[in-house]
């Protein structure tokens, strides 16, 4: 694999990467309601998965799952629904009073926003065809390609990882005005409601 070639990947990976999306929502959803530690954690859990997606797209598991329908569909709906019972609680917990919601956020484990990265990820088929459709053009024709393919997922889930740190960082410079209860519940509000909106969208996505 040349140097052009894998700067090139870098480049294309960079460009998903800083895209706004659903991780970056649930990142800063994370800092509003459980600080720099849970928005932290969060990026983790989102980078596990997408090293769990990009295993199995050079174990072969992607591709037997974007040429079943079936398999396909029941993963797309399950991430739908995920997404849209993250955002309706919020939604929900946001209508509390702002002591409640302080004291519910305080009980916020780590490992709860590491699990709510993961599975956001995991159950989002989008991830593992991007995987699918995108390493086999970076991947050198003959040689190793498995150590190739792991060098290239690692370096997306690693660049990943330092943008989504660098959103907690932006986030927590702001933890003044985050902190202010009006500009707390409206920004809760607002990335709950584009987790609605995301799930409704991937719901009714074709394959």
């Amino acid at each position: 694999m040349s140097t052009t070639a894998f700067l090139t990947y870098l480049a294309t990976a960079l460009l998903v990467i800083i895209t706004p999306g659903l991780d970056t929502m649930l990142v800063l959803r994370h800092v509003v309601t459980g600080g720099r530690r849970g928005g932290m954690a969060t990026s983790v859990g989102v980078s596990l998965g997408s090293l769990v997606w990009g295993t199995a797209s050079v174990l072969g598991i992607t591709a037997l799952l974007t040429a079943s329908r079936i398999g396909y569909d029941v993963l797309r709906y399950a991430g739908a629904g995920y997404l849209v019972w993250l955002g309706a609680s919020a939604l929900w917990k946001s209508r509390r009073p702002a002591a409640a919601i302080e004291v519910e956020s305080s009980a916020t484990s780590t490992w709860g926003s590491v699990r709510a990265g993961l599975l956001s990820n995991l159950l989002n088929p989008k991830v593992g065809v991007f995987y699918l459709s995108l390493l086999p053009q970076f991947l050198p024709a003959t040689g190793n390609t498995t150590g190739w393919a792991a060098l290239l997922i690692i370096t997306h889930a690693g660049s990943g990882l330092l943008w989504l740190f660098g959103v907690v960082w932006l986030a927590t410079r702001a933890k003044r005005l985050l902190a202010r209860e009006r500009v707390r519940r409206w920004l809760d509000r607002v990335t709950a409601t584009v987790l609605v909106g995301l799930g409704v969208k991937l719901a009714f996505e074709n394959h």
